[in-house]
């Protein structure tokens, strides 16, 4: 879990919030939101037990192509169209994080953008990676640590925002609500999902914040 490289004791919980994106809702409003939304159903939920004082980290990631959201494929049949809606071609995956400190009732949010270049895949190999079953659990239908598909080459950008937890720019939230954080986040980032960032330094820095 990508989490483990910044903090390294958490509980994990699941929410049950309407996911549903709102008619005329902007991509970057919706992932915000659903994060937002997400860290206060499990914040109501610590509330109500002994875990009073903690904070709650939140995160919701989407594809989006040419605006339009795109969701985790409901069959094979659409694992494939839209892994050829997005072949050779560049789209958006957008990060929506939030931390929430109980104690206080503060909220801190960001919005995490990055832009992902498709390669040329063929038929052939889109059909076998359907055939593995990895698309179906991701949005998009697909993952880009995906060593046998390697969908995107030569990504350049947050790697982890794009697996779900731009961890980085997760920290920069955490500091902020003066938490201490393990001050390695990048190379441990970096060393697990076996990707050199280009752009840790300049997010670290504050550089790249929304």
């Amino acid at each position: 879990m990508l989490l483990r490289n910044l903090i390294n004791h958490f509980i994990v919980m699941e929410t049950d919030i309407d996911e549903t994106i709102q008619p005329g809702e902007d991509p970057a409003d919706f992932v915000l939101r659903l994060a937002s939304e997400k860290a206060f159903a499990a914040g109501k939920r610590l509330a109500e037990s002994t875990l009073q004082d903690v904070v709650v980290i939140a995160a919701d990631t989407i594809v989006v192509d040419k605006e339009k959201v795109l969701g985790k494929p409901i069959d094979a049949a659409d694992a494939k169209n839209i892994l050829g809606r997005l072949k050779n071609r560049t789209h958006q995956v957008l990060s929506g994080i939030a931390v929430y400190q109980l104690k206080t009732g503060k909220i801190r949010s960001n919005m995490v953008l990055t832009e992902v270049r498709m390669r040329n895949y063929t038929e052939t190999e889109v059909q076998e990676y359907v055939n593995s079953g990895d698309p179906f659990d991701k949005a998009g239908a697909y993952a880009i640590q995906n060593d046998s598909f390697n969908p995107a080459p030569d990504f350049e950008g947050c790697f982890a925002n794009v697996m779900g937890l731009p961890l980085c720019h997760l920290s920069l939230l955490l500091k902020k609500e003066n938490l201490e954080l393990d001050s390695r986040v990048a190379d441990r980032c970096q060393e697990s999902i076996r990707y050199q960032c280009p752009v840790y330094s300049q997010i670290l820095t504050g550089e790249n914040e929304q």
